[in-house]
């Protein structure tokens, strides 16, 4: 062993890794450091994989988890690999702090860059690895690499990619902060902001273009709950749907009608803004498995999309009943 590769194995690293890029930063620093913790919160395969090499969990993700971890394991660097806090000055003066940000800095700082990068129509993305400071996700770059994003790419396709590239450039990174270095100062004028994305905010707006449906679907595969709609008041969730190849031109056109159902094949076509949606797998609400569309979606009287006429017959059905109680008190 080389006096390189000495140093590594003694450096005590320990890992911060809350969502779905742990793993692999999990397995790239387990081959090449003294990996003194891992901070994640659910029993998943990273955390049997970290029980089984012996690496101490800490299932509390808190600030004050934190400190405390670093306070008890001492490590020569902290790796953070998904976390939802900024990190304090207070602790980014104890100890370096590496972080792995899916985005080519200082342009989408923040929180789901790879689903906003889909969601915008970018035709690239990266992976960013630099040193921290309190101010949100600046910090001199250690490792850049761009990746393209294809036209039928979905997130789960880009996290493949970008997961395994975390594997490859993470490791010398961390060396490189071991060793001193700050990393290529961030242009700081040239900084944008993505902001957190909650499970509403999938929902499809039929009026759209085809391609900004298309992209907010690619955007929510999993490890995402998915993109979704409303069949009548059902929830229902998209699995995989594409663009009508070839459709054909409507100029009568309610975005959201069914317009096809195609009973071998499974799939539906659905009107959006400006031309067709196919769907080929849902899931209802509820449902842990998606079906054909077909299975779900079968006629084309169907609309898809929360719509007011659906909401008001409700309510009469409600008020019906209501008041048919009332008259069986009276």
């Amino acid at each position: 062993m080389s006096s390189d590769q000495a140093r590594s194995a003694s450096a005590r690293v320990l890992l911060v890794g809350v969502g779905p890029t742990a793993g692999d930063a999990f397995a790239a620093l387990l081959q090449r450091f003294n990996l003194v913790a891992l901070i994640r919160p659910e029993q998943d395969e990273v955390t049997r994989d970290a029980a089984r090499a012996g690496v101490p969990i800490v299932v509390e993700t808190s600030m004050d988890a934190l400190e405390s971890a670093i306070l008890e394991h001492r490590p020569d660097v902290v790796v953070v690999s998904s976390y939802h806090r900024i990190i304090p000055f207070r602790l980014l003066e104890q100890v370096p702090f590496v972080n792995v940000h899916y985005a080519p800095l200082p342009a989408y700082r923040g929180r789901a860059t790879v689903n906003w990068a889909i969601v915008n129509g970018e035709t690239e993305t990266a992976i960013t690895i630099h040193r921290m400071e309190s101010v949100l996700d600046a910090g001199g770059i250690l490792r850049q690499v761009r990746v393209p994003i294809g036209p039928t790419d979905t997130v789960a396709d880009l996290y493949e990619r970008l997961n395994r590239l975390q594997r490859e450039l993470l490791p010398g990174a961390v060396e490189d902060c071991l060793g001193g270095a700050t990393g290529i100062e961030q242009d700081r004028d040239a900084a944008t902001y993505a902001c957190t994305r909650v499970p509403a905010d999938g929902e499809i707006d039929w009026t759209a273009p085809t391609t900004v449906i298309d992209r907010l679907v690619r955007a929510l595969t999993a490890p995402y709950p998915g993109a979704f709609t409303y069949l009548g008041l059902q929830r229902v969730w998209i699995s995989r749907a594409a663009p009508s190849p070839e459709p054909p031109t409507y100029v009568g056109r309610v975005p959201g009608r069914v317009v096809r159902v195609d009973r071998e094949a499974g799939w539906v076509d659905v009107l959006t803004g400006d031309s067709v949606y196919r769907i080929f797998e849902l899931r209802a609400d509820g449902e842990t498995t998606a079906r054909p569309a077909n299975a779900i979606v079968k006629s084309l009287k169907d609309t898809l999309g929360l719509r007011p006429a659906a909401l008001l017959d409700r309510l009469t059905t409600l008020e019906r009943q209501l008041s048919a109680l009332r008259a069986d008190r009276d």
